[in-house]
């Protein structure tokens, strides 16, 4: 089924201002609120599908590339790393991510103590602490940029415990339930005034919002329900990929504390030199040198390409400057498959800085042939031509 365009969602213009796409997204998303809907897929669905609008609408990066390249901006092999997912959302991600948005009072009045965040059917109560996101740095060489490559790497950080399973507690018997929530996370008070009784609703101060208390601590984690450790991570890059760009692998950051969402593995695209080639968007560069009697003669040269090497034929009677053209010997545009640069070929005519007294008597003899001065001719272009035609 095609996906729905997210201002469509949201029902807001593609001009909306981000306030307006924030208040939109409260509207819906209290609309379709599983707690206002209970047993509801389709409400479900439609809670998810406005929280992944919101996702990309209330980023200023995300938008623009959404405004430009629409639902492919985030689909596979995006540089972006997708979307949401829709209705693969989970509802933890939602409350985590987004909750703050209406504020626990709002929550509470509306829902029923449901909460800012959700734990797996605990009645609005937040498991654990999210684990904070790691970044790494991945060097690439032009041949893995431009057809995409899988990396498994060897990432230090917090895991779960495998003696407590993450819980943080010495046993099952040694998690209570909070006796001043009674396991919800929050806290109501009522206060009286001049209007009536108003009634507020936050984070409870003995458990953390946790629902949960620990009467003993397990002792290979003291608690926390993580040891520092290590983790194989495989990274799936798409080709295309340019220096700064940042992939985002979810989940696969630091371990949460006592059970908490894991944070996500942020990857920082660097570009490792080549040796002959040089590249400037989504196009390479090569400078060829020929020599004197090749550039008048002709021939047939081999130069270096992302992927090998490639043969060309030199013209007789090429100039210096000129500028041939590989098609589609560039690279990937990450956020299309049919996009493709080229490589530019820059010829350079080598002139000897030592010659001989031999050499030097032959060329004197040239030096007044009237084909050996420059001559030329009105469709001969000039460098700035050059450079308007090649990016033309």
């Amino acid at each position: 089924m095609a996906k729905r365009d997210f201002y469509e969602i949201l029902g807001v213009s593609k001009t909306a201002a981000a306030d307006e796409i924030k208040k939109a997204y409260r509207k819906v998303a209290m609309q379709y609120h599983p707690d206002r809907n209970p047993g509801d897929k389709e409400a479900e669905e439609k809670f998810k599908e406005a929280a992944e609008a919101y996702e990309i609408l209330s980023d200023a990066d995300k938008r623009a590339k959404y405004d430009r390249f629409g639902h492919n901006a985030f689909g596979p092999g995006a540089a972006g790393g997708g979307a949401y997912g829709g209705a693969g959302m989970n509802m933890d991600d939602i409350f985590s991510q987004f909750g703050d948005i209406f504020g626990d009072d709002m929550f509470g009045s509306f829902f029923g103590g449901g909460g800012g965040r959700r734990g797996g059917g605990g009645g609005g109560r937040a498991r654990g602490v999210r684990g904070s996101n790691l970044r790494v740095k991945i060097k690439l060489n032009y041949e893995e940029m431009a057809n995409g490559v899988s990396k498994t790497i060897k990432v230090k950080k917090y895991v779960n415990c495998n003696t407590c399973g993450g819980s943080g507690a010495k046993d099952k018997g040694s998690v209570q339930t909070c006796g001043t929530c009674g396991g919800s996370g929050q806290v109501r008070r009522v206060t009286n005034t001049f209007l009536g009784q108003m009634q507020t609703v936050t984070t409870c101060p003995a458990c953390n919002g946790e629902g949960s208390t620990i009467t003993a601590k397990c002792g290979s984690c003291k608690g926390e329900g993580r040891v520092y450790g290590e983790e194989m991570v495989t990274l799936d890059i798409p080709a295309g990929v340019q220096e700064g760009m940042q992939l985002s692998l979810s989940g696969k950051g630091n371990a949460g504390e006592r059970g908490g969402m894991p944070g996500d593995l942020i990857i920082l695209i660097e570009e490792e030199a080549h040796k002959e080639l040089q590249r400037d968007g989504l196009n390479v560069a090569y400078d060829l040198y020929l020599s004197f009697p090749d550039a008048v003669f002709g021939t047939q040269v081999e130069v270096p390409t992302i992927d090998g090497r490639a043969k060309i034929k030199i013209p007789a009677g090429t100039q210096s400057g000129k500028i041939f053209r590989l098609k589609g010997k560039g690279f990937p545009d990450v956020n299309s498959s049919y996009t493709r640069g080229d490589q530019l070929i820059h010829v350079n005519i080598w002139t000897p800085q030592n010659v001989t007294a031999e050499e030097k008597d032959m060329l004197e003899k040239l030096s007044g042939s009237s084909n050996f001065q420059p001559q030329p001719g009105k469709n001969e272009k000039s460098f700035f031509d050059k450079v308007k035609e090649v990016f033309s």
